[in-house]
Formats: structure tokens, sequence, C-alpha cells
């Protein structure tokens, strides 16, 4: 895969399971009970799970999902719309988290206004200081 994330072995995750057998195998029937056909079918849900692991940037997750998307008939195109919904979910919430920043720069604002004197020096909000 690469050198920050290891090939994904059969002898590592069977390792992997040797090492937490009990949660090991709870969780392989969770996501199987999350994976089947429900309210949702199984091929939709992969498709989420494809745009959900670009999101959460789990290059193993990424891999196995789309694997398993292609497998239940997911077009290429189906899963190339899905990633670019996860990229404007991920790249939304930043934009929508700006409101965070704009409302501080307006208590800032005010607090200087207030009280010059004892306005925050950049770094000092929250305890912190530079």
């Amino acid at each position: 895969m690469s050198d920050l994330y290891p090939q994904a072995t059969h002898d590592l995750s069977r390792l992997r399971r040797a090492l937490a057998p009990e949660a090991a195998a709870a969780f392989h029937k969770f996501s199987e009970a999350v994976f089947a056909d429900g309210a949702l079918p199984r091929k939709t849900k992969h498709i989420i799970a494809v745009a959900v692991a670009h999101v959460t940037q789990c290059p193993y997750c990424i891999r196995g999902h789309t694997r398993a998307a292609l497998r239940d008939g997911v077009s290429q195109q189906e899963l190339m719309e899905a990633i670019w919904v996860g990229a404007e979910m991920r790249a939304g919430a930043a934009f929508a988290h700006s409101i965070i920043a704009i409302d501080e720069m307006g208590e800032a604002a005010a607090a200087a206004n207030d009280h010059p004197q004892h306005a925050p020096q950049t770094g000092e909000q929250h305890g912190h200081s530079i």
C-alpha cells in the first residue's frame, strides 16, 4: 500500500483476530448486521460506506468497501458521485464551522471595545498563551 500503511495480509488479519478473538468476532457480527439488506439495500450501504471512508480517510475501508460495492453491482460512476458527496460534506463542515471563528471575532471585538485594557491578546483565549 505505502510506507505509512502496511498491506493488509491474511497473516496480519489472523493475528489481529488471535490477539482479541471475542472483540473481533463481535465486530464481524456487527458488520454483517449493518451491511445486511434492510430498509437500505446492501448495495446502497456500500455506496455510503465508500463516501464515509473517504471522509474518515481510511485507506483500508476505501479499498474494502469499494471492492464490496463493485461486487454488489455498484457502477464506477455511482461510486465517484458518492465520493464527491463525501468531499462536499467535509468541505461544507469546514465552511459551516467558520461561524465559530466569526462569532469569536465578534466577541473579541466587543471585549476590546468594552474594556480595551483587558482585551485578550492573540493566543490568550481559553487559558492559552503564546
